[in-house]
């Protein structure tokens, strides 16, 4: 607490989702309150305070902030009807997600997110276990690739129950249409599925009514250099080994969500979807 008391008019440097709140924060500036970004932190209340002067610093609009010195925070989502919680404390991502709410483990080594869209927020989403429930994602990681692919070839008209972020998609295609003029959301699926099983990713988004932008069907090739193309504020996975390696390109999260992140499958090596085969 002396130490923040001491550096209490000294900004703290931008973190990895700054650009990300800073392009939501932008929504607001023809006087309408669309978005409304709130701290949640475990520091203590004096702490909060340089939090507040830093965002100031920042020229964000912060207004409010809840400070529990220690204790879990994540308790307060429901009251403030969160659409997403980022922290840097994967324990209290754990306990977001198992209370319903989209959240995701920052990873705080990634690279920075770049300026090639200063008037385009821009967010990319793994499918299975993210967008979309893991109900595939067991079928793989239980029977192998061909009885996803059979799986998925039988089910391509059937819609995927929903995963942890659609709620967070929902809310960025409502902010979309009702921002102002001149800001932009732009949004990708960037999947390990490849064809056949592209199908019924697709299809699920039209049942939904939702719209991405660009989709990416990889069919199990690494993430990091397409991702660093697209150049989006913040990109949410739900394998491990996934985050890690887009860490080296852009802002990235992880959604501890799905079979991939039970216990019994991270004590074992995970089979990989090669080529354009799912």
């Amino acid at each position: 607490m002396q130490l923040q008391l001491e550096r209490l008019d000294v900004p703290a440097r931008p973190g990895i989702a700054h650009s990300m709140v800073k392009k939501l924060l932008r929504f607001n500036e023809d006087g309408v309150a669309r978005v409304e970004v709130v701290i949640l932190s475990r520091n203590d209340p004096v702490s909060g305070m340089r939090i507040f002067n830093s965002g100031a610093a920042q020229a964000l609009r912060l207004e409010r902030g809840v400070f529990t010195q220690g204790r879990a925070p994540f308790g307060y989502l429901r009251p403030l009807h969160a659409d997403i919680f980022l922290s840097a404390n994967a324990q209290d991502v754990h306990e977001a997600l198992a209370a319903g709410f989209p959240a995701a483990h920052v990873m705080v080594g990634a690279r920075p997110a770049g300026n090639g869209y200063p008037d385009e927020l821009r967010i990319a989403f793994d499918g299975d276990a993210v967008l979309f429930s893991d109900e595939a994602e067991q079928v793989f990681q239980k029977k192998g690739l061909a009885a996803f692919q059979q799986h998925e070839k039988r089910k391509a008209d059937e819609p995927l129950p929903a995963g942890p972020f659609k709620p967070f998609l929902e809310a960025l295609h409502r902010l979309q249409h009702a921002g102002p003029p001149g800001l932009r959301i732009r949004t990708a699926l960037v999947t390990a599925r490849g064809a056949p099983a592209h199908r019924r990713a697709i299809q699920t988004l039209m049942r939904w009514n939702i719209r991405v932008d660009e989709a990416m069907f990889l069919g199990g090739l690494p993430k990091g250099e397409f991702l660093r193309e697209f150049e989006p504020d913040f990109f949410f996975d739900d394998q491990s080994g996934h985050i890690q390696q887009a860490a080296g390109f852009v802002p990235a999260g992880h959604v501890a969500a799905g079979v991939t992140n039970a216990p019994a499958a991270q004590a074992t090596p995970r089979p990989r979807r090669r080529s354009n085969r799912a």
